[in-house]
């Protein structure tokens, strides 16, 4: 993983001149075009970069910029390949030939590729708090070859914006989001893996935009489902109801078929497994949170979807060695002198559904 930031490296010894160029030629090594900002004498940014097998991930922060492809440029090097981007701050403006400008937002997705020119304002927005205008965003970049839709199907859909609020839009936003919190720690198996994932999502979003999935092998589906369940499992984990029935009719599939898709995608887990994991996890971390020492154990658990003490007690228990009580007091009590050593107990992963 490559990262440049004002905040570490090399990066903040470097001139504002300097931090620019650095970080223009970090994104011109998947984006080929001409960078340029008004901000060089006071630049500061941020860049992500991480390679998933074939797919490069991006997550930038930076100033007002605009981001230029000429047709002499694309006559001159067309790498074919697809970059896609989810706006998480500020506003995108995308012209193209006589085109009308397309703006994108906060939430919005977007597609485009090398083989067209374009020119893209990057305009940036304040936060709440207050602070320097800024753009933010994360995507990833990908040989055009990798999606198995036909290139000239996918006109229609580029250079367009798609709100993430629901379905394989959402699910694929979400996963861009949670893969940028992640790509710190992950190793490279782990990474190559996830790049054909991150497609296989694209592909699916795609094709319901589509609204045709004809041209989506098997596997690319099955993957689609399955994230779209991880997201959905997330979302209601609170819910002591969540069960893999509910799950299956919310996603219009057999219970027997989200059991099979589980057990070729994931780690081993069955679905009722996997739910109550996640649930003691959560607990796990909110009772070692500082935050959160006056709530009552019993309604920590409730919020995780284990609404019965005996029933949270005893598999915490089980997890993690340690009564939920006892867990509490250690983890404060070593958040409190934090030159100790913070051993965090992994729970044991049961197989039983």
């Amino acid at each position: 993983m490559t990262t440049a930031t004002e905040n570490a490296g090399p990066f903040e010894e470097l001139r504002p001149h300097e931090r620019f160029e650095l970080w223009r030629d970090l994104l011109a090594l998947t984006r080929d075009c001409d960078a340029s900002t008004s901000d060089t004498d006071r630049f500061s940014a941020e860049l992500r970069r991480s390679e998933l097998g074939p797919v490069t991930f991006l997550g930038t922060s930076f100033p007002s910029a605009r981001f230029r492809r000429t047709d002499a440029r694309v006559r001159r090097s067309d790498p074919g390949v697809f970059h896609l981007t989810f706006v998480q701050r500020g506003v995108l403006a995308l012209s193209r030939d006589a085109e009308q400008t397309q703006l994108f937002r906060p939430g919005e997705l977007t597609m485009l590729d090398s083989s067209r020119a374009y020119d893209l304002r990057a305009l940036g927005e304040r936060a709440a708090a207050g602070g320097e205008p800024r753009v933010e965003g994360v995507g990833i970049d990908f040989p055009v070859a990798l999606l198995p839709t036909p290139p000239f199907r996918l006109r229609r859909l580029l250079g367009r914006g798609f709100r993430a609020t629901g379905g394989p839009a959402a699910v694929l936003a979400d996963f861009l989001v949670s893969l940028d919190r992640q790509a710190a720690l992950l190793g490279p198996a782990v990474a190559d893996r996830l790049g054909p994932i991150a497609v296989d999502l694209v592909a699916a979003w795609l094709a319901d935009e589509l609204e045709d999935d004809a041209d989506l092998p098997d596997t690319a589906r099955q993957r689609a489902t399955v994230e779209q369940v991880r997201t959905f499992v997330r979302r209601h984990l609170h819910d002591p109801e969540l069960t893999p029935s509910t799950i299956a009719a919310a996603h219009h599939i057999s219970v027997s078929y989200l059991h099979r898709l589980f057990a070729q995608h994931t780690d081993g887990d069955t679905v009722a497994a996997w739910i109550r994991r996640l649930r003691l996890e959560k607990a796990h971390r909110d009772l070692a949170d500082p935050a959160l020492r006056t709530v009552p154990i019993g309604t920590i658990a409730a919020r995780c979807g284990i609404p019965r003490p005996d029933d949270f007690s005893r598999a915490f228990r089980t997890a993690y060695g340690l009564a939920p009580r006892d867990h509490r007091q250690q983890s404060l009590s070593l958040k409190l002198t934090p030159r100790q050593p913070v051993v965090d107990p992994v729970p044991n992963r049961s197989r039983a559904g």
